[in-house]
């Protein structure tokens, strides 16, 4: 049998995020709105780091850093209060940090962001690839000029994939190539379907399903549709009821968490179910990677809802009694509201101004 040095390895950018959220109106040209609610967090591939991390996976992320204030924050956050090994990870000397500002309203989130020079700078350095996982992003992958990833693969690595939208529309059947070395791949409904051309999301999954062992296709409100393709188990699970915060890096927390499942061994049906549940917890907090649940949340939201009038929940969610961790587990840090004295000391100037 194998032996791993990580459970998750992960390469890509780290951003701050400023998360505002319960606004006042809806932002639009001429107007000012106000937001009760502001979170401060790592973000971009933080979100899939601590996500994985909380819930006790090995982790490991190779990402350029800036060289200001802002990226020895996320730094320390990541290393010191996450316990991500950044070993792999390299500050970029005179390489602002990349920001992100999040609005989130009615349930949905739009965003800025700011990021010079950090795309070439992140194809430059590879996830490790002693990984019982990957998580990457297929576009990175097809980018990608050499094959370590497919060297990975080889080794018994398990590639579980995402893709962003596509702004120009064409959805390319090519942008699919990378997923004939694929363990996992999971898309929302508009990137599947569009994909695939299909006419609804259990049509764009079963297509999906032809190309790679595992489809998740996440469905927002309306939960997941998944499809084992080896056995041809398919599975709907729905969505929690839940009031909604801010979404950013919910989706992230979604496939760290079906990740953390699927190593666990768990049926379809309750890898599906924890995904939901680890998104459904997250959407209630503020801030990005900083929102995501630890073991101790989930324990707390099973203890709450065990006990509860829903049988059908109870149902569904039964199989944590033998997934939690035994012993007591603390609830993790979520995204502080401002960032540290000594931050905000150490900047002279403007981010995204070089020395």
């Amino acid at each position: 049998m194998t032996e791993y040095e990580w459970d998750v390895a992960l390469a890509g950018p780290v951003f701050l995020d400023y998360g505002f959220a319960e606004l006042d109106s809806s932002p639009h040209n001429g107007t000012e709105v106000f937001a009760d609610v502001v979170g401060i967090s790592p973000g971009g591939i933080a979100n899939l780091a601590v996500a994985s991390a909380r819930l006790g996976l090995r982790t490991s992320m190779a990402a350029p850093f800036g060289s200001d204030a802002f990226g020895d924050w996320c730094w320390t956050v990541l290393c010191d209060q996450e316990g991500i090994d950044l070993s792999s990870s390299r500050r970029i000397v005179g390489m602002p940090t990349p920001m992100t500002v999040a609005l989130s309203s009615a349930g949905d989130r739009s965003m800025i962001t700011y990021a010079p020079g950090v795309s070439a700078a992140a194809r430059s350095i590879h996830a490790a690839t002693s990984a019982r996982v990957i998580i990457a992003d297929l576009k990175s992958l097809d980018a990608a000029h050499d094959s370590w990833w497919r060297r990975a693969a080889d080794d018994g690595t398990r590639i579980f994939a995402d893709i962003g939208w596509d702004s120009s529309e064409r959805w390319l059947g090519a942008d699919l190539a990378p997923l004939d070395a694929c363990y996992a791949f999971t898309p929302n409904e508009r990137e599947a379907m569009a994909y695939t051309r299909a006419a609804d999301p259990v049509g764009a999954a079963r297509a999906l399903a032809e190309r790679v062992p595992l489809v998740v296709v996440t469905r927002g409100a309306d939960g997941v549709v998944a499809i084992d393709s080896a056995s041809g188990i398919e599975v709907i699970v729905p969505a929690l009821s839940v009031p909604v915060l801010d979404p950013t890096g919910a989706g992230d927390v979604f496939t760290a968490a079906l990740v953390r499942a699927s190593l666990l061994g768990l049926a379809l049906h309750e890898q599906a179910a924890f995904a939901v549940l680890a998104s459904g917890i997250a959407v209630t907090r503020r801030g990005s990677a900083l929102s995501a649940p630890g073991w101790g949340d989930i324990s707390r939201w099973w203890r709450e809802n065990r006990d509860s009038g829903d049988a059908e929940l109870r149902t569904r969610y039964d199989f944590l009694d033998g997934v939690i961790p035994p012993g007591t587990h603390a609830e993790v840090a979520g995204a502080p509201d401002a960032l540290p004295s000594s931050v905000l000391r150490d900047v002279e100037r403007p981010v995204g101004s070089h020395p």
